[in-house]
């Protein structure tokens, strides 16, 4: 009986150490943070007037998201400021944009409004490439509720890693005739006035 509990408790032992090993395999698999909200490092410009609705950015040094990849996704304008501003006075005068790090710096650009079915929760988020031309590279398998969409194209620019597609999440693929109008605080089509 005295063997029969030894080996009983190798088994044991030995189970609860696979048990944890294998545990530790998703890890590498499943992207961590996909979805959660990114706030670009241009945003911390104060000469930085936003995106363009025509492109994809993609920031892949983050940290602010677990897969390193703040993905901007024909989005307008700066998260930071929901509904633009226009041109201020060289003083700064009519800034109503601020670095999002410290209010007292001003934006000293124009900034367009964001788009009403483009606004940076929908177009803005921590996402990974989960697919491209490098077979040798290392791919994310999108989680439950995004799809891996084909969305930079390689110029030969020096960003063929950015190249391939990424982890978007469903419902909210760019469709260029439905990216909507300018946000309006007035109209509170984006949200509550407060958060421009």
């Amino acid at each position: 009986m005295g063997d029969g509990q030894a080996m009983t408790r190798k088994i044991t032992g030995f189970s609860l150490l696979a048990t944890a090993l294998l545990g530790l395999f998703p890890l590498a698999c499943q992207p961590g943070g996909v979805g959660d909200p990114c706030l670009p490092e241009d945003e911390y410009v104060q000469s930085f007037s936003g995106y363009n609705a025509q492109e994809v950015n993609v920031e892949s040094k983050s940290f602010q998201c677990e897969t390193r990849v703040c993905l901007v996704n024909h989005f307008q304008g700066r998260v930071s400021c929901k509904y633009g501003q226009a041109a201020p006075a060289s003083d700064g005068t009519g800034a109503t944009c601020t670095v999002p790090s410290d209010p007292d710096l001003k934006i000293k650009v124009k900034v367009d409004p964001q788009l009403t079915n483009r606004t940076a929760d929908r177009a803005v988020y921590c996402s990974c490439r989960c697919d491209g031309e490098d077979k040798n590279a290392r791919y994310c398998k999108c989680p439950s509720g995004y799809a891996c969409t084909y969305l930079k194209v390689d110029l030969n620019l020096g960003g063929g890693q950015l190249a391939g597609s990424y982890c978007v999440r469903n419902g909210t693929e760019d469709k260029p005739t439905e990216r909507g109008t300018n946000c309006s605080a007035t109209a509170q089509d984006c949200g509550e006035a407060d958060q421009g």
